[in-house]
């Protein structure tokens, strides 16, 4: 008889070690946003926001000519200012 198929336990630990652990759920990404997106959270103009991530001040990913950034990090950059 299948090992799966019978009772649990008259499993050995063979039987157990070859079982799969089961894989956790995936979170699914972060969605990013792009230079108007994230600027109009910040309520900044686009092109100071990609200024601000070429100088390194707010977190941003530079994909070819466009800037993609992470709404959470644009929230914690906001946290950052209002807390200083």
């Amino acid at each position: 008889m299948h090992p799966q198929l019978t009772d649990r336990n008259s499993f050995d630990d063979e039987d157990l070690n070859r079982r799969k652990p089961a894989s956790p759920a995936r979170a699914l990404p972060e969605p990013l946003l792009d230079s108007d997106e994230a600027a109009s959270i910040m309520k900044i103009h686009p092109k100071t926001l990609q200024k601000l991530a070429r100088k390194g001040i707010v977190r941003g990913v530079h994909i070819g000519k466009l800037w993609r950034f992470r709404a959470s990090e644009i929230e914690q950059w906001i946290d950052r200012q209002l807390a200083s």
